[in-house]
């Protein structure tokens, strides 16, 4: 996982309307773009010897090719968008960070059940949502196949299929509660969890997309 960082010193007389317009309007814009998991917005707390306000806004994405297409498809847009209406009155400077570990304190007991297909197999993931790699066994998802449509144009799904005879392999993992909902939140509004049969004989929680349901 990388962290896009964009530090901003911002002058005194515009900071309130610039710190509304980023919580309602630019960071939202930069989510809906789709190529990041969450963002943190924090102010710096250090007296700047060139005055202003300094502020730090962190956006969480899964790898290099993500934030490629963002820089690709979404950064100047955004970008134009902040000079057209601050323009001189802020200094911006962007940063990359590779998250090497993120330490959090142990989990509750695991009871739920996990299948995955997709990028929650990749260690470097793993880390990100569960803070700890997870150990799992091979299962496969019954009465499944992989759709032909990705997600946001990146990310698989599976879909019903009668036809399917081998299903979908996959890991099943067993997760606590708590990290369940990190799941949740790791998969954002384009996907939904249900219940499905595994060919193992145990339901498990899996993830679609809601493009496939």
């Amino acid at each position: 996982m990388l962290i896009y960082n964009v530090t901003i010193n911002v002058e005194e007389s515009v900071k309130d309307s610039w710190v509304s317009w980023m919580m309602n309007t630019h960071i939202p814009d930069v989510l809906a773009t789709g190529k990041f998991l969450e963002a943190t917005m924090t102010r710096v707390l250090v007296d700047e010897e060139m005055g202003g306000i300094t502020y730090s806004v962190q956006y969480k994405v899964k790898n290099r090719e993500t934030l490629d297409l963002y820089y690709q498809n979404d950064a100047e847009h955004l970008r134009n968008e902040t000079i057209k209406l601050f323009g001189n009155s802020l200094v911006a400077f962007r940063t990359e960070l590779e998250v090497l570990t993120i330490e959090k304190p142990l989990v509750d007991s695991a009871t739920e059940y996990l299948f995955t297909y997709g990028t929650l197999q990749d260690k470097e993931v793993q880390q990100m949502v569960f803070s700890r790699i997870l150990s799992g066994r091979k299962d496969h998802l019954k009465d499944h196949t992989i759709s032909k449509v990705l997600v946001g144009g990146l990310y698989p799904s599976v879909e019903a299929s009668t036809k399917s005879v081998k299903g979908v392999p996959g890991i099943l993992y067993i997760i606590s509660k708590d990290e369940l909902r990190r799941v949740d939140i790791y998969e954002g509004d384009a996907y939904y969890r249900k219940k499905a049969m595994l060919g193992s004989g145990i339901e498990a929680w899996v993830y679609q997309g809601k493009s496939e349901s």
